[in-house]
């Protein structure tokens, strides 16, 4: 039942409904009949080799500030293509040597600046992450990239509002790659997956390189699986990974979506390579092998997740909802709560309003849980998991009726949702029936 390895992962309002109607409309900037055309011809990505680029060029021309701006959000781009956090010591080094180098009006590197909010994002400092853009906006408000940070930011702290205001001025000024995909990112988060997926199957048409190609298909993977559709989702993931055979989020994903689809010797080998390469996916791998019956393995998985939280704690950084999560699921409850209370103060998102009832219902505290699920599913909670948290919280209070009545949606919206929370949502129905 992870949402660990998401760090919006992730995701009800007028905008889109406006946006949608822009573009589709005829005479629109869009047309629904047009396919989306298969990108072909690209080589295997290597990201790599332009960061080596970059730094040699670096070296000949080390005061190019554009260039270290540059080169940090390709290490930004190592970060969402390997899930691997050691990138954003060497992003924020490149941006912060960016701000020092002198420019011709003596302000920083507008580029730098965005990049700078972009990475406290990636850090999940999203209220840094505004103070950013807002900065960028205020030097340079055509710079369009600034209005992505903002419309991300925004939507992490929960200010749904002002996430869907920012992006609407970011798709009147520049409806491109990044927009589409932030706009059925909001899409999804209202419940409304057909739309997204047209969003997305758009934005696929107009990738400009394979990292962008990888990264939509993935995200259309992710929404193929959040809408029960485990084919659908192995389809887009395989998309992704001959875009970029080193897109760890899609090679995570394959493994889940064979999983759900009985595949289990080739989930276990999938995992195994992906928590190899980012330890961001233990925890998922160990509730697979629960539920297979390997707790020795979970065991594993699961202390080197302890074992990355203790490093981050270390060196300053705590990182509430993951730790709440996992310690809800697989630990102390009392202490999730206190992670996830530690959350709800910094952002009330429906991500957190979830994960704070549900560890709140763990802890026995059946009522105050139920105001917080309620609250998530007020604020868009529309995925499988929200429904069955809610249905266990119901069932927990003794309202069995409501309770059939979110188990039964969980397991309609996806009957894979977890391994073990699927499972357990269809023995509370038999047994309720």
């Amino acid at each position: 039942m992870s949402r660990i390895r998401r760090s919006l992962p992730l995701l009800g309002c007028l905008l889109l409904g406006c946006v949608l109607l822009a573009l589709y409309a005829p005479g629109g900037a869009l047309r629904r009949d047009e396919p989306t055309p298969r990108k072909a011809g690209w080589s295997p990505y290597d990201l790599a080799g332009s960061i080596e680029d970059a730094q040699n060029r670096l070296r000949r021309h080390p005061d190019d500030a554009a260039a270290w701006a540059g080169l940090g959000f390709l290490y930004l781009e190592q970060v969402r293509r390997t899930a691997d956090g050691a990138y954003h010591a060497k992003a924020r080094g490149a941006f912060e040597r960016s701000m020092r180098l002198p420019t011709g009006d003596g302000e920083p590197y507008i580029d730098a600046v965005i990049g700078m909010g972009a990475l406290a994002n990636a850090a999940h400092d999203f209220a840094g992450a505004v103070r950013w853009a807002e900065q960028a906006r205020e030097a340079a408000p055509y710079r369009w990239p600034l209005y992505g940070v903002l419309t991300d930011a925004h939507l992490e702290l929960g200010h749904y509002r002002q996430a869907e205001s920012t992006l609407r001025h970011m798709l009147d000024g520049r409806p491109d790659f990044a927009s589409f995909t932030r706009a059925a990112r909001l899409e999804q988060v209202h419940g409304r997956p057909g739309p997204a997926r047209e969003l997305l199957h758009r934005a696929c048409s107009i990738a400009g390189d394979p990292a962008e190609y990888a990264f939509c298909q993935g995200q259309l993977g992710d929404l193929a699986w959040e809408t029960g559709d485990p084919r659908s989702a192995l389809a887009a993931y395989a998309e992704a990974l001959a875009a970029d055979p080193g897109h760890v989020p899609s090679q995570a994903g394959k493994a889940r979506a064979q999983a759900a689809l009985g595949h289990v010797d080739q989930a276990r080998r999938g995992y195994a390579a992906v928590v190899a390469k980012a330890p961001s996916f233990v925890v998922e791998y160990g509730e697979l092998l629960e539920h297979l019956g390997d707790r020795a393995g979970a065991g594993r998985q699961y202390a080197v997740f302890t074992a990355q939280h203790k490093l981050l704690v270390a060196a300053g950084k705590t990182d509430h909802l993951a730790m709440g999560t996992y310690e809800a699921d697989h630990g102390d409850p009392d202490t999730a709560v206190r992670h996830l209370r530690a959350e709800w103060k910094r952002r009330q998102s429906v991500e957190v309003a979830d994960a704070l009832g549900w560890a709140l219902h763990r802890a026995g505290r059946h009522a105050e849980a139920a105001t917080y699920a309620a609250r998530a599913e007020r604020l868009g909670g529309h995925r499988a998991l929200f429904a069955y948290h809610r249905g266990e919280i119901e069932q927990a209070l003794g309202h069995t009726a409501s309770a059939r009545a979110h188990l039964t949606r969980a397991l309609s919206i996806h009957p894979h949702f977890s391994p073990a929370g699927a499972a357990r949502a269809r023995r509370l129905l038999a047994a309720t029936a």
